[in-house]
């Protein structure tokens, strides 16, 4: 496993990736019936909204309704122009296989009969890859996340790793990155492997600073691409219930409401200041917005537009 020190990422990292992914991009996990089901007429009419907002970058994952995200942005990239199409950027993930059988929806609704099976071995790499370009349709992914891989940390790094270099080396893939719900591990990977991006999703939010720490100022030391995922804390700063995919705590509520006071004596929805905060530090590249409609998606543009005064960031700086 390479471990060599790295100053600067490899050729599309926090340059040129960079300037592709955009200020904002989709993320599909909503359209794979997270929480709830979404119609294929819902996911097609989520895509063009943000495809018609300007949003160029999808991310997506097998995981996400057992391909199904996958399956959606892929027909609906397929109804673009062929020229238009080639502005799009999309990323999915390894990590997770599916194969037939009866399992966990794991949190998504509307497709049954895969079980995932964790596998971050390079024939898991490969056989995932394969399966993800089969449901999208594409021949290329501009990015591949090695997918929440928290208690596989040897395999992740000692197979997947080098396996998806060796494709980016080939121009198989463009880019390289990890995805996950926490910071450590992912500042791990930035110092001893040579990532081109991380997603980083609930840690940098207005919730959860805790990439701040050593993530964000190691990525941009590194010259890695950050993109923001789960702003929302999966909904708990969007006036919904839960937090990272559950049932909020109530200590957590009550955080979320005296956020949302401070946001209101300024004149601010609270979602609005969640959406444009990661934005503050300036090693995160790109924010996600997760959305099941056109109208979500045109709701969280408009919420990101919101100008917030600095004077209610200071505020929400020092009530942390």
């Amino acid at each position: 496993m390479p471990g060599a020190e790295r100053v600067s990422g490899t050729g599309c990292a926090a340059g040129v990736l960079a300037g592709r992914l955009g200020r904002y991009g989709l993320g599909t996990a909503p359209l794979g019936g997270l929480f709830a089901p979404v119609s294929d007429e819902q996911a097609e009419h989520a895509l063009d909204a943000a495809w018609q907002a300007g949003i160029r970058y999808f991310d997506t994952a097998p995981h996400y309704g057992s391909g199904l995200a996958e399956e959606r942005l892929g027909c609906f990239l397929r109804g673009l122009p062929a020229d238009a199409a080639g502005q799009a950027v999309v990323s999915t993930k390894i990590g997770r296989v599916l194969v037939p059988g009866r399992g966990e929806e794991e949190g998504f609704v509307g497709r049954t009969g895969f079980v995932r099976v964790r596998d971050y071995s390079r024939e898991g790499v490969l056989r995932s890859l394969d399966d993800s370009l089969k449901r999208t349709g594409l021949d290329r992914f501009d990015l591949v996340f090695i997918h929440d891989p928290d208690d596989y940390w040897e395999q992740a790094a000692g197979q997947a790793y080098p396996a998806l270099a060796e494709l980016r080396d080939q121009g198989v893939i463009g880019a390289i990155g990890a995805g996950m719900n926490q910071a450590p591990m992912l500042t791990r990977f930035v110092r001893e492997t040579d990532l081109d991006a991380v997603l980083v999703a609930g840690r940098y939010t207005l919730l959860d600073r805790s990439a701040a720490e050593e993530l964000l100022p190691e990525c941009q030391r590194r010259g890695v691409a950050v993109i923001a995922g789960g702003v929302f804390n999966s909904g708990i700063l969007a006036g919904g219930a839960t937090y990272d995919y559950d049932a909020a705590p109530p200590a957590v509520v009550e955080r979320a409401r005296e956020l949302g006071r401070i946001c209101a004596s300024h004149g601010v929805p609270l979602p609005a200041a969640a959406l444009r905060f990661p934005h503050r530090h300036p090693a995160v590249t790109t924010i996600l917005i997760g959305a099941r409609s056109a109208e979500e998606v045109r709701e969280d543009l408009d919420l990101a537009a919101t100008p917030v005064p600095e004077e209610l960031w200071r505020e929400l700086d020092s009530a942390r």
